[in-house]
């Protein structure tokens, strides 16, 4: 891991990604376009059963950021603040989609923010279209062999779909 210049704006959207969908997309492109690097970081939460390895979740982030120069993906399993550290980091991205969200997310900033207070939380309302959108809706979607090629990347709707060894579903109308 090459060390970066202290001057950079480099911040870290964390988050479970399983699997990554066009909401969190959108907040990926918008946050690129404000720092000059972006860490899309997989957590690696002990307590959760997720449908994609970390290693599968980090691969389909790849494939859908290639695009993005200043994004990089990566992993960690240990609080945020502290990897937010090691990475030379103090800006943490969060998507907003609800009120419900917003409550949430609030007190994991002021959490973060009581264990470190350099380090400041962005939120980011998600883009109207997707404030529905969540990954447990994509795979429960996916696990009866909906359509999710509106709601996912092209690269994990064929993940979905090898996952749930479903065919290519039918699109409704």
């Amino acid at each position: 891991m090459k060390e970066l210049e202290p001057n950079r704006r480099i911040a870290v959207y964390p988050g479970s990604f399983d699997p990554v969908t066009l909401g969190h997309m959108d907040i990926i492109r918008r946050a690129a376009k404000q720092f000059d690097k972006l860490i899309v970081a997989v957590l690696n939460n002990t307590s959760k059963n997720p449908l994609f390895t970390v290693e599968e979740r980090k691969a389909l982030l790849e494939a859908v950021t290639s695009d993005l120069p200043n994004v990089e993906i990566d992993s960690f399993r240990d609080l945020l603040v502290r990897y937010m550290k090691k990475r030379n980091a103090n800006v943490i991205i969060r998507g907003i989609r609800s009120v419900s969200d917003f409550e949430y997310e609030l007190q994991l900033a002021s959490t973060n923010h009581r264990l470190d207070s350099s380090i400041e939380t962005i939120f980011m309302m998600t883009n109207p279209k997707y404030s529905y959108l969540s990954s447990s809706i994509v795979k429960e979607i996916a696990m009866f062999h909906g359509d999710v090629s509106e709601l996912v990347p092209p690269e994990v709707e064929a993940a979905l779909r090898v996952k749930f060894a479903a065919p290519k579903a039918d699109k409704p109308g």
